[in-house]
């Protein structure tokens, strides 16, 4: 995906388990604004982990390259999550409205992934 130095190579994880469809294709539109350079993986339906709350999830990877910090894709993925809807205060009610994670920043590894999600044929010579 990057092709000189002062490009970042950047894997993403996007989820939701509240009116799914909604936000996840909002999330694909608004981060393709951003980063043209984005591919997306599959949508994979999930299990909540950690979570009493038993609506599934929609999740779905992606991985783009970009010129801008690490700092600066977060605050970017932030601003998407507050555009859907994201409130603070529904994470106490184990509501996920849209949250998009970087788990991958170069080879820095920035958070773990549900192994069902690992198996995406767009990221098997990626990871």
């Amino acid at each position: 995906l990057t092709n000189n130095d002062s490009m970042h190579t950047c894997i993403i994880c996007i989820g939701s388990n509240c009116y799914r469809e909604n936000k996840v294709t909002f999330a694909r539109m608004r981060l393709k604004s951003m980063f043209p350079s984005i591919q997306f993986a599959e949508e994979k339906e999930t299990k909540p982990i950690g979570l009493d709350n038993p609506a599934l999830f929609t999740n779905q990877l992606a991985i783009f390259a970009t010129e801008i910090s690490q700092e600066e894709v977060k605050s970017r993925l932030k601003s998407i999550e507050i555009e859907a809807g994201r409130q603070p205060e529904d994470k106490k009610k184990e509501i996920i409205v849209l949250d998009i994670d970087l788990v991958k920043y170069d080879d820095l590894w920035l958070k773990e992934l549900i192994p069902d999600l690992l198996t995406s044929s767009l990221f098997n010579s990626k990871i």
